[in-house]
């Protein structure tokens, strides 16, 4: 090398350029990024696409989600792997299509033998803790049986949380599960006792997670179960809408379900102020999102259907994700994402490279904005009313109640102007995609749980989608 201060300079400023051209350019793995993130991701339950008022919501506010939203990059093209809970949870957790595996087969998994993840699968926990993360898991895991099958299997070091879905918010167990003395809160493979509401008991065990420190980048998930039925705010636990099954009529209001959304929106707010106060918020990816499209109380405007529906209503939903210094704040992308993308992102951005086997992409660059979104061809398939959907490009193609429909989801959201007929080209094309797809997944098991889950679904949906306009009986003709 030249002993020339003038030339090592040059030298050193084009080594620094090309430091950050690479650093914006491309992928986050192969910029060589010196530290690994914490990656905090954070899950609601059951709540609709215009829940929070950055994307909509009426009637109240979400103050932390929506300088969330400001600080980092808002998609309007984020789904989810399902209508429904454990499915989403069984792709989320491997990054690939849960029609893979048993325990994505059952809406929601029944937890009974044979239905489990296999142990050893890869895992977005595994996969991390391979990379140098310490891995934590609060909240609604509804994947599997615990503890045989619980989050300490699948690669994280721990696990505080419940086990199944519709928890009641002050005694922490399911109408189902409350004589039964294995279900409740888990403190790893013990169960535990606390009061309290359950969203702030789930942020305060979030907020032990980030002050514990240690020399290792934290990898959290934390999922809520809220706003998952039953409709409970802070303030309700003596009232007799406890353990109300979702099935009546009765059970909640506006009024809770917005009392609810403020609640685990501030409780998020704590949990961000916990990383300002470890000083490691400069250092943390956050990312926000659900498991499906909401409930009856919840806003899925300008979509059409609800949870339990292949309608955009049904899987699209909010996606937040703030990440300082490499993601401009007030940014808002069109990328049209889907959970399993999360596995294949995080690693990436750990430094690691995902298995090839993937269903989800990494959407790093994305993410970053440092690429243009790409196309995507997402498929979905749910047996409640018989429904099939693919997604490609501005193109949907979709089957509900035996009926099928071809959209375009850009122009007309609201899934009302059929063009199948217009379109039989793309109709038929997108169709033979499904088959051809579908033929590569499991097929549903008889007897499993979606068969109840079948029923119940297919009977309130039908007795449902004429008030609410969102069956495909209602779609208009162009």
């Amino acid at each position: 090398m030249t002993n020339n201060p003038r030339s090592q300079r040059r030298l050193l400023g084009a080594a620094i350029l090309a430091g950050l051209a690479l650093a914006f350019e491309g992928n986050v793995a192969e910029a060589k990024v010196p530290s690994k993130p914490n990656i905090i991701y954070i899950m609601a339950d059951d709540m609709g696409y215009a829940d929070l008022s950055c994307y909509g919501a009426q009637g109240y506010k979400t103050p932390v989600l929506d300088q969330l939203a400001a600080e980092g990059v808002k998609f309007t093209q984020a789904y989810t792997n399902s209508p429904i809970c454990s499915p989403t949870r069984t792709a989320l957790v491997t990054g690939r299509y849960q029609y893979r595996f048993a325990a994505g087969l059952n809406e929601p998994n029944g937890f009974k033998p044979g239905q489990e993840l296999p142990l050893g699968t890869p895992t977005v926990a595994s996969l991390l803790k391979d990379n140098g993360y310490r891995t934590a898991f609060v909240g609604k895991w509804h994947v599997a049986k615990v503890p045989e099958f619980s989050p300490l299997r699948y690669g994280y070091d721990s696990f505080f949380g419940i086990a199944s879905g519709a928890a009641d918010y002050f005694l922490h167990k399911s109408a189902r599960e409350i004589d039964d003395p294995t279900a409740g809160l888990r403190d790893g493979d013990k169960l535990v006792e606390r009061k309290g509401y359950l969203t702030d008991i789930l942020a305060d065990e979030a907020i032990k997670q980030i002050r514990a420190g240690g020399d290792k980048p934290l990898f959290l998930s934390l999922h809520f179960n809220s706003p998952h039925w039953p409709w409970e705010g802070p303030e309700d636990s003596g009232r007799a809408q406890t353990l109300k099954d979702s099935r009546d009529p009765s059970g909640g209001s506006l009024e809770t379900y917005a009392k609810m959304m403020l609640s685990m929106d501030a409780n998020i707010g704590r949990v961000l102020a916990a990383l300002d106060a470890q000083g490691i918020s400069q250092d943390s990816i956050i990312v926000f999102t659900s498991d499906n499209g909401g409930e009856r109380y919840s806003n899925t405007w300008p979509f059409t259907g609800y949870k339990g529906e292949l309608l955009e209503g049904g899987i699209r939903v909010p996606l937040i994700v703030r990440w300082p210094g490499r993601i401009k704040p007030g940014s808002q992308s069109e990328q049209v994402m889907i959970s399993m993308d999360t596995v294949p992102s995080f690693v990436t951005a750990a430094g690691g490279t995902a298995p090839a086997n993937m269903d989800g992409m990494n959407l790093l660059p994305q993410i970053t904005g440092v690429a243009a979104p790409v196309a995507r061809t997402l498929f979905w398939r749910f047996k409640a009313n018989n429904q099939a959907a693919v997604r490609e490009g501005d193109w949907k193609y979709l089957k509900l109640g035996g009926k099928e429909h071809l959209f375009n989801v850009r122009k007309d959201p609201r899934e009302r102007a059929e063009l199948k007929d217009v379109h039989p080209e793309i109709f038929a094309a997108l169709k033979a995609k499904w088959g051809e797809w579908n033929a590569g997944m499991l097929p549903y098991p008889e007897g499993s749980s979606s068969e109840t889950t079948h029923n119940f679904y297919a009977d309130r949906f039908n007795n449902t989608n004429a008030i609410r306009g969102a069956g495909a009986d209602n779609v208009a003709k162009p």
